[in-house]
């Protein structure tokens, strides 16, 4: 079997890999990147435990080959993590305990991601169909559907204060004026 050398983008990260041909992304996550967030459930691109965004679209990783992503950007649930604490998704996850045994959870949340980006504003009817690929054998997916429109209002949310403070430009500098009266010459 050819090993071919690949350059690609993890979870923000550039890396540089050598692979077998017949490697699956999955395979390379879990194996050679030791990002075993991204779970192995069916192998036949059936269950969605391994949705993984690929240039921002979810795919299956066990369907897609290591040197497919050659030059492209991959995003593991690993990746959702900002400066150390939880994506507003995940955390609304929690809040609906949408986690049940967690085996499905990763997938759900990064075709959740991929959704939330294309629909700031989902509908439940959108929620569903981004998720049609994800299987969960615990749930009726109420629970992850509810998550998914709570990360929406969270993430809309944040955007608007963002939006706010962005446009007040900014804060006065009054440390240069207390600076200069501070040594008594007036």
């Amino acid at each position: 079997m050819a090993n071919h050398t690949i350059s690609l983008t993890v979870n923000g990260g550039w890396e540089r890999l050598v692979v077998p041909s017949n490697m699956t992304l999955l395979q390379m996550l879990r194996e050679k990147m030791a990002l075993t967030g991204t779970k192995n459930g069916c192998e036949a691109g059936e269950c969605g435990a391994c949705t993984v965004l690929l240039d921002g679209d979810p795919v299956n990783a066990c369907m897609v080959l290591a040197v497919e992503a050659d030059g492209r950007e991959v995003t593991t649930v690993e990746g959702l993590a900002q400066e150390g604490g939880l994506h507003d998704l995940q955390k609304a996850f929690i809040d609906h305990n949408a986690v049940q045994c967690g085996f499905c959870t990763p997938g759900m949340l990064m075709a959740g991601l991929s959704l939330l980006r294309r629909n700031p504003d989902p509908s439940p009817d959108d929620v569903r169909e981004a998720l049609v690929g994800n299987l969960c054998r615990c749930t009726g997916y109420l629970r992850i559907i509810q998550a998914v429109q709570t990360a929406a209002v969270r993430l809309s949310a944040a955007q608007g204060v963002a939006a706010e403070e962005a446009s007040a430009g900014p804060a006065p500098d009054h440390g240069s004026v207390g600076a200069s009266t501070a040594g008594g010459s007036q």
